[in-house]
């Protein structure tokens, strides 16, 4: 059991405790006074790759990996639970059936959140539902949005078949929203043979920034995720973190497809603690196959990188920045 922490872990529903057995709130009358809500997102909409399905699964597969962890760092010496209060709100509902109306639940979801002057933390789910969390930002927030956007794939295409939300095209979409500024989204990670020319044209297009594998390897995280800071939050307000899991080698991420040559654990981690203490509006982790997964090892690491997130956000109110 974590130090300081109740035998008895709050239940989100059934079996499954909160996130780092926090709060459970009720999303139709949020209480107030929360820093970050967690919600989940068990959203699959068209699969797009072989045989990779069942990532509705992880928003109950990561809460039950958190319930070993409690929220303090050594190695930032910071616990966060001194300065952020945090609720876990449970899932939003989703019609498996009807894609655009799994997506407004989402906007309703988040708007609530953020009109709650809170700050959604989301475990998803697959990555189409990314671009409704920022509409939710846009509608409750002035000035423009950065976006810094970890994964191996653009996530651009702008279209998949019929499908009106592809897991492939989160980012088209949200280029779209009035308030993101196209040149303050920021993609890390990029890398291997299943990207196409056409979705890099389209993002040096739109004039996005693109930190390929090469050049993290080249210059170090250290530096590239100072310089993402700097581009998501030039002539912007708010900036929003969403994490494919195959941002990270497929070595670490058994719960992911197979995309080689990845970040590093430790690079994602750091990243994330530099977000948070930079200071950000929003965050989602998406796209793990628990079934992929015996161990749940990709769960696991999906609850380290939010902790981290979270004690860097942690520290910029410690620091009062």
């Amino acid at each position: 059991m974590v130090a300081g922490r109740k035998s008895a872990l709050p239940l989100v529903y059934g079996d499954t405790p909160s996130f780092l057995g926090v709060d459970v709130l009720k999303q139709n009358s949020l209480e107030k006074g929360y820093n970050i809500i967690i919600t989940g997102v068990p959203w699959e909409g068209t699969i797009t790759w072989g045989s990779f399905t069942g990532c509705e699964l992880a928003p109950r597969v990561i809460r039950h990996t958190s319930a070993r962890y409690g929220g303090f760092l050594p190695e930032y010496e910071i616990d966060v639970f001194d300065y952020l209060k945090i609720g876990d709100a449970g899932d939003v509902m989703v019609n498996t059936n009807d894609p655009a109306e799994t997506m407004k639940n989402v906007f309703h979801t988040m708007d609530r959140i953020y009109k709650n002057n809170s700050i959604p933390f989301v475990l998803g789910g697959d990555h189409s539902f990314t671009p409704e969390t920022i509409k939710a930002l846009a509608q409750n927030t002035e000035g423009d949005i950065g976006v810094v956007h970890f994964d191996s794939h653009f996530d651009n295409a702008q279209s998949f078949g019929s499908d009106e939300f592809p897991r492939c095209g989160p980012i088209h979409r949200i280029a779209q929203i009035g308030k993101v500024r196209k040149k303050s989204i920021v993609h890390i990670g990029i890398r291997g043979p299943r990207n196409s020319p056409a979705q890099f044209e389209y993002a040096k297009s739109m004039g996005a920034k693109i930190f390929n594998i090469r050049e993290i390897r080249r210059r170090g995280m250290d530096v590239v995720i100072d310089e993402a800071i700097n581009i998501a939050g030039e002539n912007t307000k708010h900036t929003f973190v969403t994490v494919c899991s195959d941002c990270i080698d497929a070595a670490y991420n058994p719960g992911g497809p197979a995309d080689f040559n990845g970040l590093f654990t430790h690079e994602l981690f750091s990243a994330l603690y530099r977000l948070g203490e930079a200071g950000l509006a929003g965050l989602d982790y998406v796209e793990i196959y628990p079934n992929h997964d015996p161990n749940s090892f990709s769960s696991h690491l999906a609850s380290w990188g939010i902790i981290h997130a979270l004690a860097g956000l942690a520290a910029r109110k410690r620091d009062n920045r």
